[in-house]
């Protein structure tokens, strides 16, 4: 075998002429794909395939086969047989096809004499951990170049040794089955354990699908009780609304009936008593609404500086002049001990509002008190505003149901004071969406204590006015 005239591109090129030649080109392939660092298997693959490939090519005028290494679009080891065209058959090309990654037949320029110029290339994917350097490069041609002249005689002794490699290698392949199947075994006994365990398991499970379906059933009566309070809603408040809203149209109708006299005293009590029911219309209808944006989620916050000292004076003198009973004091807090907080002045007044006067509503004598303090907590500065009576009180197996929408514990004051049954679950839905707690205790005959926690963000009390100066 003579080295032709390859491309600068080429690592080798060599005519390909004689048997000989093609007993060389195999060790030359199965050289290269070692110096590649490709395993033993697809080293004999590729000495196998450029071995059929140049005995099929065998004969054909000016037969060349050329080594190179390409990086785009993937790295591969590609071997060109070339050879000018001619009347020898077309390439057999399924033997190395099944070998290789990629077999073609093309057809090339004119060669020089004027022939067309035919050529294969044969293409395998190099190693992922190859480096492409030079190098590497340079390792490739000494294995390309590096092969003495083989006779048939060493071809047959080099292909035993070939075979009897891949035999060895087989053999280990066929020892690690075995012991993939040893596992594998293992692994299914493992299976049927689990298998075992699982249906233990789903045993259990469906005797939990009884208990729920117990659960169920709870809380299908809960839902029961939920639409019975549903019910009681409707008719307290129907009570409640046509009650002030037939005052304001009786009343109104007499002060505008044809050849009514100017307002007299009477009148004027008249026009009171209609201003008095229109306001309780106006506080009901409110509380309905905003409990229903609260659990709707459409509620919005609007936190800014408040001045609780303005916020408990203003809420005191209104809850002074709508009149109490004769024998309750009504007990608020030193102006001086309340600070400026950051929340929702709205929302805070309805709070304590609701719960001050359920305390009044229900206190026959003693007192109705309004403490204040802070928290300098771990998580935060917190503020507890606690309003404490000494009314008549809950009974404890009435405190579960107390926050229940609608629901009224009956009671002798009860008939006396008639509500929505919304003034406690009104006031912790608004606590909540402070971002507070509400928590209440009660004992009959003693009294109920209710504590409201909220997070207090100080403020800075508002300036006083500048002094006016004269011009």
């Amino acid at each position: 075998m003579t080295v032709s005239a390859a491309r600068s591109a080429y690592l080798s090129a060599f005519d390909l002429a004689t048997a000989q030649d093609v007993f060389i080109l195999r060790r030359i392939g199965q050289s290269a794909a070692e110096a590649l660092g490709m395993d033993r298997q697809d080293q004999v693959r590729i000495a196998t395939a450029l071995s059929e490939l140049g005995r099929d090519r065998l004969g054909s005028d000016g037969l060349t086969v050329a080594f190179s290494l390409s990086a785009a679009p993937e790295p591969v080891l590609s071997v060109v047989f070339e050879w000018d065209g001619g009347t020898k058959a077309g390439p057999d090309l399924e033997p190395a096809a099944r070998l290789l990654s990629r077999v073609r037949h093309e057809t090339g320029g004119a060669h020089g004499s004027g022939g067309a110029r035919e050529r294969i290339v044969a293409e395998h994917p190099l190693p992922a951990g190859w480096a492409d350097t030079p190098a590497a490069r340079l390792k490739v041609r000494e294995a390309l170049r590096r092969h003495a002249p083989m006779t048939l005689a060493d071809d047959l002794r080099a292909q035993t040794r070939d075979l009897i490699a891949t035999l060895e290698e087989t053999r280990a392949q066929r020892e690690e089955l075995r012991r993939l199947n040893d596992e594998l075994e293992e692994t299914n006994r493992g299976v049927l354990a689990l298998y075992t365990e699982l249906s233990q398991e789903l045993e259990e499970t469906n005797s939990g699908v009884v208990a729920l379906h117990a659960e169920l059933e709870e809380k299908s009566n809960r839902l029961r009780e939920t639409s019975e309070a549903k019910t009681r809603f409707w008719t307290n408040i129907s009570h409640e609304l046509r009650t002030p809203v037939n005052a304001v149209v009786a009343l109104s109708r007499l002060l505008l009936a044809a050849g009514a006299a100017p307002l007299t005293e009477e009148q004027r009590r008249q026009v009171f008593l209609i201003d008095a029911s229109g306001q309780t219309l106006f506080a009901l209808v409110n509380d309905l609404l905003d409990m229903a944006k609260a659990e709707a989620g459409q509620l919005e916050i609007a936190a800014a500086p408040v001045d609780l000292r303005a916020l408990v004076g203003q809420l005191a003198a209104v809850l002074r002049s709508t009149g109490m009973p004769g024998e309750v004091v009504l007990l608020t807090l030193e102006p001086s001990t309340l600070p400026v907080t950051v929340t929702d002045e709205a929302l805070l007044t309805r709070i304590l509002r609701n719960l001050l006067s359920n305390a009044l509503k229900f206190t026959e004598k003693g007192e109705v008190r309004l403490e204040f303090a802070v928290d300098p907590g771990a998580s935060g500065q917190w503020m507890t505003f606690t309003v404490t009576d000494t009314g008549v009180g809950i009974p404890e197996s009435e405190l579960a149901r107390v926050f229940e929408e609608f629901y009224q514990v009956r009671g002798p004051l009860q008939r006396v004071h008639r509500g929505t049954g919304l003034g406690l679950p009104y006031a912790r839905a608004l606590t909540e969406l402070l971002g507070g707690t509400l928590r209440l205790s009660s004992t009959p005959g003693v009294g109920t204590r209710v504590e409201v926690r909220l997070p207090h963000r100080p403020a800075p009390p508002p300036a006083p006015p500048a002094p006016e100066t004269d011009a």
